[in-house]
């Protein structure tokens, strides 16, 4: 779940792990009561500071997307389907917004990004 978290993006690492788990969430993938990691774990997993990842748990607590219990671990909060239909709005708009800005680096326009989804839309699955 954590492959795509990337410590030369200039998003900050705990933006983009908890981004990765609002993704999750939206999408199905991490069900209501599914613990995530421990800290301890996923810092590890993803060579980061125990710190990082209770920023972006602490983030997504506030947010109510995942529930924090004392000595239990955190788990993914059960959230109305309203709410995870936005959330999977955010989540389309935040790729979106950071496929741009990669272009924008790469020196490509957004008609050229346009383009290629189109070509990509028509492909055969």
């Amino acid at each position: 779940m954590f492959s795509r978290i990337d410590p030369r993006s200039p998003t900050p690492l705990y933006a983009q792990i908890a981004d990765r788990i609002r993704l999750a969430v939206a999408s199905g993938e991490l069900p209501p009561g599914e613990p995530l990691p421990s800290v301890r774990a996923l810092a590890a997993q993803l060579r980061v500071n125990p710190a990082t990842v209770v920023q972006a748990y602490r983030d997504l607590e506030r947010e109510k997307l995942v529930e924090m219990r004392q000595g239990s671990g955190t788990f993914i909060a059960d959230l109305p389907a309203d709410t995870r239909a936005r959330e999977r709005t955010a989540a389309a708009e935040r790729f979106v917004k950071q496929m741009l800005a990669d272009a924008a680096r790469q020196g490509l326009s957004p008609s050229d990004l346009r383009a290629a989804i189109e070509r990509a839309l028509q492909e055969p699955k």
